[in-house]
């Protein structure tokens, strides 16, 4: 009987050491999240005290730190930021022992707001050509300013794991919306969004970072969708206006960084 004890004593204390060590295991580090207004949570509310750059307890960056426990988290993400701001005003909250990294960025670079203000004021034509204009800009420009952007993350965190969190399309064109933009101005700004998606896949990848396609993440939850919208529409604050609310950053983007993070 005291083979029997013992032997149960000493498979339950390697039981409990190698449960030990498997938390050891599963411990999260560091967690730092760049990038924009989709980042910060504009549109999803509860801001608390970070003034402009609206940062949401609803975000996806705040829903996955709340679920993970990092062993730290900076949450820098800001509305309006722009590829310049982010290197100016975020990257330094990197370091080298930071783990992972989110960031959604370009959509400004590219003049996101000024294309949905043009197209809601003006004319189909005139809204197809500002974001052609857009277009053009995302395809030759923003692919040096993300390469500055990348080339930044990995000096600062060498051995992060980082997560591109793309752009969703705004509209579901020929969907259930009865009044609003035409869907020759749907289909232009969803274009923009295609290219936005291709430029900013292409310099992740480029990079070895992982790309999360807001696309697929949002997909039968646009605007005009028939299933429940988890982008705003135009509402009020006017800048909360097409951007994810507190569906879309839980449904949307928490659930499409889980999906690739666990």
């Amino acid at each position: 009987m005291r083979v029997h004890r013992s032997l149960l004593i000493a498979a339950l204390t390697a039981l409990s050491l190698l449960g030990l060590s498997l938390t050891a295991a599963a411990a999260v580090g560091k967690y730092v999240a760049l990038g924009d207004s989709y980042s910060s949570g504009l549109g999803a509310g509860s801001y608390g005290s970070s003034g402009a750059c609206k940062r949401s307890a609803n975000a996806y960056a705040q829903l996955w730190a709340k679920s993970h426990a990092p062993s730290a988290f900076a949450f820098v993400a800001c509305s309006g930021a722009t590829t310049t701001d982010v290197l100016n005003s975020q990257v330094g909250s990197l370091t080298a022992d930071t783990a992972l990294v989110t960031i959604s960025v370009g959509g400004n670079d590219a003049g996101f707001s000024s294309v949905m203000t043009d197209c809601n004021l003006n004319s189909d034509s005139a809204c197809v050509s500002r974001n052609q204009t857009a277009q053009n800009y995302a395809r030759t420009t923003l692919p040096g300013k993300l390469d500055s952007v990348y080339n930044q993350i990995r000096a600062k965190a060498p051995s992060a794991r980082v997560v591109v969190l793309g752009y969703p399309h705004i509209y579901k064109v020929n969907g259930s919306c009865i009044v609003g933009l035409s869907d020759t101005k749907r289909s232009a700004i969803n274009q923009s969004s295609d290219v936005l998606a291709s430029v900013i896949s292409q310099r992740a990848g480029a990079h070895g970072f992982t790309f999360v396609d807001g696309r697929t993440a949002f997909s039968g939850h646009e605007i005009c969708a028939s299933g429940a919208r988890w982008l705003n529409s135009v509402t009020l604050p006017i800048d909360e206006s097409y951007h994810p609310n507190v569906a879309g950053q839980n449904s949307g983007y928490y659930a499409a960084l889980r999906a690739v993070t666990g």
